[in-house]
């Protein structure tokens, strides 16, 4: 795919009015997403990974993957020691991908930024790479994954600078005053796709569950 056209991709998902606009780009963008991404050097997974495997301990279990898309950690979660993935996305096509690979133990088509159909407590530790960002999730996601996440478990995820000056600062500050979260890490700035122009940077954030 040209630049033009990877550039055109990026460009409706994070222009998209809805959230089955967001999915039907998704699932148009399915087939070519990864090499898509690998051609513009993303590094949101990495860093993901990285974090999770600093703060949560190998054999934890079950992890979820918050935005699974074609499913590239469940495989690397796997691989890093974690024995349980579960994984949710809102595309379809997206979801058929990251099947094929067989390393999520379930899969669920689910949208974050309303109520999940999880017990409180489920999981030991959350990663949700690529999801807190422009035209897809903002704080309005963080109340559920909390609930969701055990006491003394790990919530990672990865945030477009914007949106944490603009909204997620505050309610991660109200979260940590309720007692319900402590936020341990917060990286430097990074911009996620180094080969696309004009990326807004994002930081990687690390939240334990209290």
């Amino acid at each position: 795919m040209a630049q033009d056209e990877k550039s055109g991709q990026l460009g409706a998902v994070y222009g998209a009015g809805s959230t089955a606009e967001v999915a039907g780009h998704y699932d148009r963008w399915a087939a070519t997403y990864d090499a898509d991404m690998s051609a513009v050097g993303y590094r949101h997974p990495t860093i993901g990974l990285a974090l999770l495997a600093r703060h949560l301990p190998r054999s934890a279990r079950p992890v979820l993957d918050a935005g699974v898309g074609t499913g590239i950690m469940g495989e690397w979660l796997g691989i890093a020691g974690y024995p349980e993935v579960e994984g949710l996305d809102i595309s379809e096509g997206m979801l058929a991908v990251a099947a094929r690979r067989g390393s999520y133990a379930r899969l669920h088509k689910l949208a974050l930024g309303g109520p999940l159909p999880f017990a409180a407590g489920t999981f030991a530790g959350i990663l949700s790479v690529g999801v807190f960002t422009t035209g897809h999730v903002g704080a309005e996601g963080l109340d559920e994954l909390v609930r969701i996440c055990r006491p003394g478990g790990i919530i990672v995820l990865t945030v477009k600078t914007t949106l944490l000056a603009d909204s997620m600062d505050a309610r991660l500050a109200e979260l940590a005053a309720e007692g319900r979260i402590a936020r341990l890490e917060t990286t430097a700035p990074y911009v996620s796709m180094p080969g696309e122009a004009g990326t807004i940077p994002s930081c990687g954030l690390v939240l334990k569950v209290v």
